[in-house]
């Protein structure tokens, strides 16, 4: 990685918290909107709020996001930071501006590009690669989302896209410029290295009792014990509702009647064709040529159609097919163009068609095989229907379920026995409760940010009152209570001095290491010499060969105008470095295809430095307004 992007560090935590925020394409942030909601705006873009729970769920989506990348090593202290918070606020900031913009620019993306990224998503086509219609919409169901809605947000990603990439087009990297910093990322020194180790020095260092308490005192925060809470909660889900709902046998029947093609498949066909290949807007001479040589061609296989296979091999000029003797394979009515299509599907098995005339040319049809349209019995999929039918009836009943769950928790506030009652909820406890989640306990519904905010507020704490209902994900809702608080608690000295001992003994080795370090490193220059230093070793900013990364950045930036040089690195608690450079030298021979990389990298980073720079005129222009109490200091820390 380049110089540029290592000191351009929040430049690039923005960028890449605006190139993997989602999309909103196809998994779009779909939220039950609690009742009695506050206006709770954080943001305003053109006269558009960004509301509290857009950036809360934000938030628990890029997180998410990163746990599943990571995996066991995500560490969600990564986005406890204000710079991670506002980043997101910014990327969503982004986003509208984006948004707006498109639509000031009247951008519009026509049907068949909306078509083909629907297509492209994974796992919408069948083995044989044909989309699967019935796949995406149940998809979007399960989102509670119909084509059409997923269909206009599309568009408008699209649109927003197209914004973003008309102007991260525009940026390039001279070519001057990518070959001078890649030549300064291939340099090679010679380096040898003399370190001054803590440990050397830790039989010098004496250790009162007045420094251990001293730093005790100073690093108390190191020896607190966190605020606890153990609280009861009740959760309200669709999975909760559903487990409530009775579906009745006939309810089951009559459902399995009125959707029997959802159970089954429908009628396919295999078809062979020879093209005579035609372009829609040719002259009537080119025209005339083809249908001729189609009828000619028509002829032949009606007088033996056996050989239909070897005439399609040798005069169809469909590329796909000819290969296969014009075997098109199994397909469904509406895969093929409409012509075809229809010639087809009124054909008896084993029948020739006579011309038929596309957009593409002139076909001969044979239709080889007929595959009849199946319906799985009921008993089959009784349990699916089942399901289906309550995870509908679930979407809405929920609402309405909600909005006593919110009333009772809030008028009924000392207890959540009233709701569990009215509800058929389960109460459940969970301790240990800090005011951050805890990683070790995932996604549970109380391990979420927003209801950690209100399970720790004054009316909960204090007032033993009930915590509001907390929508922590979309279409579940949680309200706590809590059974008993623990205030922050510090280890007692005596439990700790042990470790105390430890840590001011390396901090007070490693000061003298330090000096000693900065003593020699001096006498070095003055004389030149180079006695004490180990084997010399050739590093490059790609490669460290056994030298300390940090000692690695050092010695590379290092002024080398004057051989030997001298650089010294503290290395904390391990000592002090100091570094002989000797040498310095190009490669012999490069990497073409790194290099070429490199330019591409740089590039990139010009491009995505003229979309930051565009993004900002368009927030001013779309005059973006941060609300004073946008965003909770114990969520996202000061606004800047």
């Amino acid at each position: 990685m380049f110089e540029f992007i290592r000191t351009h560090q929040r430049l690039m935590q923005f960028l890449l918290l605006l190139l993997i925020f989602p999309s909103f394409a196809f998994f779009g942030l779909e939220s039950y909107t609690r009742f009695r909601e506050r206006d709770n705006a954080v943001a305003k873009v053109a006269g558009q709020s960004i509301s509290q729970q857009e950036f809360d769920n934000a938030m628990r989506e890029q997180m998410e996001r990163f746990r599943q990348m990571f995996g066991p090593q995500f560490d969600p202290k990564m986005f406890d930071t204000p710079e991670a918070k506002q980043g997101v606020l910014d990327s969503l900031i982004a986003q509208r501006v984006l948004s707006h913009e498109a639509a000031q620019s009247r951008l519009s993306v026509s049907d068949q590009a909306l078509r083909q990224n629907i297509m492209n998503i994974p796992g919408l086509t069948g083995p044989d690669g044909k989309f699967d219609g019935d796949r995406y919409k149940g998809l979007l169901a399960v989102q509670g989302m119909t084509p059409a809605s997923y269909e206009a947000r599309l568009r408008q990603d699209l649109a927003m896209q197209m914004v973003n990439g008309a102007v991260a087009q525009t940026g390039f990297a001279p070519r001057t410029v990518a070959s001078r910093l890649s030549d300064l990322n291939d340099q090679e020194r010679e380096v040898q290295e003399l370190v001054m180790k803590s440990s050397d020095f830790a039989s010098q260092v004496k250790v009162t009792d007045d420094m251990l308490k001293a730093y005790y005192e100073k690093n108390i925060a190191q020896f607190e014990v966190p605020e606890q809470i153990k609280a009861e909660y009740v959760v309200l889900n669709n999975e909760v509702v559903a487990s409530q709902i009775q579906v009745s046998e006939a309810d089951m029947k009559a459902y399995y009647d009125q959707n029997a093609k959802k159970y089954g498949t429908e009628e396919q066909r295999r078809a062979s064709h020879i093209l005579v290949k035609v372009d829609k807007n040719a002259s009537e001479a080119d025209k005339a040529a083809a249908k001729a040589k189609a009828e000619k061609l028509l002829e032949q296989v009606k007088k033996n159609s056996a050989d239909f296979a070897k005439i399609a091999k040798a005069n169809s000029d469909d590329p796909g097919s000819a290969a296969q003797g014009g075997d098109l394979d199994f397909f469904g009515h509406g895969m093929m163009v409409k012509p075809f299509d229809d010639a087809v599907f009124k054909m008896n098995k084993g029948d020739i068609s006579g011309l038929v005339q596309s957009d593409f040319g002139y076909h001969i049809i044979q239709l080889t095989d007929v595959k009849p349209a199946t319906i799985k019995p009921y008993d089959e999929v009784k349990k699916e229907i089942e399901a289906d039918i309550k995870k509908q009836l679930a979407a809405k009943k929920f609402s309405e379920m909600a909005e006593t769950f919110s009333n009772t928790v809030y008028e009924q506030s000392e207890s959540l026995k009233p709701v569990a009652d009215k509800l058929k909820l389960q109460i459940q406890t969970a301790a240990s409760l800090t005011r951050k989640p805890n990683p070790g306990l995932g996604n549970a519904p109380f391990n979420q940010p927003k209801f950690l905010t209100a399970i720790y507020s004054d009316e909960a704490v204090k007032n033993k009152r009930n915590t509001e209902a907390v929508e922590v994900a979309p279409s579940t809702l949680i309200a706590g209570h809590v059974v008993e608080y623990k205030p922050v608690t510090k280890k007692p000295f005596e439990e700790v001095q042990a470790a105390i001992r430890e840590r001011v003994l390396q901090q007070e080795a490693a000061k003298l290491a330090k000096k000693a370090g900065e003593d020699k490193l001096a006498a070095l220059k003055s004389s030149g010499a180079g006695e004490g230093f180990g084997a010399a070793k050739q590093v490059s900013r790609a490669k460290a060969e056994g030298v300390n990364p940090v000692a690695v950045q050092a010695v590379m930036k290092a002024d080398a105008s004057k051989l030997p040089a001298y650089v010294g690195v503290d290395l904390g608690n391990q000592g002090y470095g100091i570094y002989r450079i000797n040498k310095v030298a190009q490669p012999e021979k490069v990497d073409a295809a790194r290099r070429q990389a490199e330019q591409q990298q740089i590039g990139n980073a010009v491009a995505q430095q003229e979309m930051v720079s565009y993004i900002e005129s368009l927030k001013r222009k779309a005059k973006v307004e941060i609300t004073s109490s946008a965003i909770k200091k114990d969520e996202v820390g000061e606004k800047k």
